[in-house]
């Protein structure tokens, strides 16, 4: 069985400990550091035909190591870990006890041909293949082998060391458990695998190749700068800023010489690419005053063939839409996807755009069906179902799956549908570090000030929350790693509680100057009275639990060392709580009043003693309140005094700016 989510399969091989990079050119190297990075103590080998471009390899290597020590996002034990048992050589046969080899050479189809034809005389048959090519199909490159079910490409994005999506190419002769366990490890490695059609230029690159492309066909209308900044409201950089980048030019020539071979001659690429070598551009965010009239023009054919290249996508069925989605934000630097982008500006102005492209560029595909068809998918979750049991998976990996409006709607959306049908739910996080790291700052900071606005705001926030208070199917949160602010209250709304060993909570809402909103300064204290110190120690000094310890004080029903373990003692829970669903605690309780305390948290960070003094006084007006329902609008109203304050100013204020805040400032 296929699922959405990459690690409900237990992988069938485990996590590479040798791997071999040929090839020590531009993404080469960048490969390596992303698994040493991932893999501190894997043995990796860096393989070329010469020893100059594996000189410099190692030496970008140890660079990247060592301004991540500068940066504090490496420590030095880790920095060593990450750069030892790596070695470069001219010597193949290096792949001979190697667990997966990445070709990462040249745009050359015969070139990969003969160093997969050679390598596979030395590699294990057991031994992963893959080819991280930007265009060229998996069937071409690999039918020849002996072992094709074994060999596929895996196409990286620059920076490959930081962006985290890499394309997944399925092809006729690939095994399916392969695909599963390149997704899983990818996965498990902090990437965002995508599975992609085995067609010319795969899935993002149609996008970004053709959005390029465009560009340099309109430079007869207006300079590359007024293009860039023409486009400033849909991307992070503009198409011209990005080719000079990432040197990309030859890549444009050779990724849309392939597509105009394969699909015909309106991909042919721009002739200007062979004649020019930089482009005189504006950077992000400075962009230059365009006539209103060239704006249009260019926002027109731009916008024309991202919907060209979106339907053709899923037309054809090369991706998924919701992939399609992530990839072009987290890969390719979108504001928002072309799916996403088709739905503001509705269908009679799509028809509008794809009109004139018709007309100016004969050829191109346009979308064949209605935009609501488009429509109709799961954008922030995966969903999968496990012998009746759902497993709802928030896939917000560039937030740490941080709640936003739209995801809460989908999994309220998804609730509703099944709640009467389905044996319970699974709430989990993608990926490995986080379940939920809290909650979108969103519109918060306009209604710092207005305490009524601001506590209505956490009443509108917790709408998935109250609907999981008053459920009778079983909905159990398993923790894959942190939770943190809204995601942890979201984890404590669920009628139980499973976790990954490493996992731990946090409620860091004070360390901002404001109250927890959505319930934590009500519902632990209800559900788990016996750790009321505990609690207090979160709200207050945002003070960390660890999952054992939290197990320890009755939160956590059970802990899991990996991701299916975690799975399967999810599914159980809601098995054993099916039909036995027991409601919050409605009436009034009895805790310890919260003990003064230095307003200093956990971390030695000062705090604001004001918010502190709110959150003490929500706290015990809120155990003492006659039913769960007005205990919860104290905590609302708690959160609405809270955002009035001098210090949640400061706080949010910090957040954005991303700086400490100084609450010594704010009385």
């Amino acid at each position: 069985m296929t699922y959405q989510n990459p690690l409900l399969r237990r992988p069938s091989r485990g996590l590479p400990q040798r791997a071999v990079v040929i090839g020590a050119g531009t993404i080469g190297p960048d490969i390596g550091y992303y698994l040493k990075s991932a893999l501190p103590d894997l043995t990796l080998h860096l393989v070329d035909v010469a020893q100059a471009p594996l000189d410099r390899a190692m030496e970008r290597f140890h660079g990247y190591a060592r301004k991540a020590v500068e940066r504090g996002k490496l420590s030095v034990a880790k920095s060593q870990k990450v750069t030892e048992k790596v070695a470069a050589t001219l010597d193949y046969a290096v792949c001979r006890d190697a667990d997966w080899v990445i070709e990462a050479a040249t745009e050359d189809l015969a070139l990969k041909r003969k160093i997969f034809s050679q390598g596979e005389e030395i590699v294990r048959p057991d031994a992963l293949i893959t080819s991280n090519t930007s265009s060229l199909p998996a069937a071409r490159i690999f039918s020849a082998l002996m072992h094709p079910s074994r060999a596929t490409v895996t196409h990286f994005f620059a920076p490959a060391w930081r962006n985290p999506v890499v394309e997944v190419i399925g092809w006729p002769k690939l095994d399916p458990a392969v695909l599963a366990d390149l997704r899983a490890m990818f996965c498990l490695t902090g990437k965002v695998p995508l599975v992609t059609a085995d067609v010319p230029c795969f899935m993002l690159d149609r996008v970004f190749d053709n959005w390029c492309n465009e560009a340099a066909l309109l430079l007869d209308q207006a300079t590359a700068a007024e293009i860039d900044s023409a486009v400033s409201e849909f991307v992070q950089a503009g198409p011209f800023f990005v080719l000079n980048l990432a040197h990309g030019n030859p890549i444009i020539i050779e990724t849309n010489t392939l597509q105009a071979a394969e699909e015909g001659e309106h991909y042919r690429p721009a002739p200007i690419f062979r004649s020019v070598e930089t482009w005189r551009t504006v950077a992000p965010g400075k962009g230059i005053e365009v006539e209103p009239k060239i704006v249009a023009s260019v926002r027109d054919r731009m916008l024309g063939i991202l919907i060209s290249q979106a339907g053709d996508i899923l037309d054809r069925k090369i991706g998924e839409p919701d992939d399609l989605e992530l990839g072009c934000r987290l890969a390719l630097g979108f504001k928002s996807g072309p799916i996403e982008l088709m739905r503001r500006i509705g269908p009679t102005e799509i028809g509008r755009i794809t009109g004139r492209l018709t007309r100016e560029r004969p050829g191109l595909p346009v979308p064949r069906r209605p935009l609501a068809d488009y429509q109709n998918f799961y954008r922030h979750v995966l969903l999968d179902d496990v012998d009746g049991v759902k497993i709802i998976t928030l896939r917000r990996p560039e937030a740490l799956n941080a709640l936003h409006d739209e995801l809460t709607d989908e999994i309220l959306a998804i609730i509703r549908a099944f709640e009467s049908e389905a044996v319970g739910f699974v709430l989990t996080g993608y990926g490995p570090r986080a379940f939920c790291a809290g909650a979108d700052i969103g519109r918060f900071p306009a209604m710092l000030g207005d305490a009524q606005a601001a506590a209505q705001y956490a009443r509108d926030c917790s709408r998935l929350l109250v609907h999981l208070d008053g459920m009778d199917t079983p909905v159990v949160a398993a923790l894959n790693g942190i939770a943190l602010g809204g995601g942890l209250e979201l984890a404590l709304r669920c009628h139980a509680i499973v976790a990954m060993r490493e996992a731990w909570l946090q409620l860091p809402e004070i360390t901002l100057g404001i109250a927890p909103g959505l319930g934590a300064m009500v519902v632990p204290y209800r559900r788990w009275p016996k750790a009321t110190s505990v609690f207090h120690a979160m709200m207050r000094r945002a003070e960390r639990v660890t999952a054992p310890a939290a197990q320890t004080l009755g939160m956590i029903h059970a802990l899991a060392d990996d991701f299916p373990q975690l799975i399967e003692a999810a599914i159980a829970r809601v098995r054993a709580l099916a039909g036995q669903v027991r409601s919050q605690v409605d009436g009034a309780v009895s805790i310890e009043a919260p003990p003064p305390i230095e307003p200093v948290a956990a971390n030695g960070q000062r705090l604001s003693a004001e918010v502190i003094g709110i959150v003490e006084a929500a706290i015990r007006d809120a155990a003492a309140a006659p039913s769960l329902s007005a205990a919860l609008d104290l905590g609302y109203r708690a959160f609405g005094a809270s955002a009035c304050t001098a210090a949640a100013r400061e706080g949010v204020d910090a957040f954005l700016q991303r700086r400490l805040p100084d609450f010594t400032k704010t009385g």
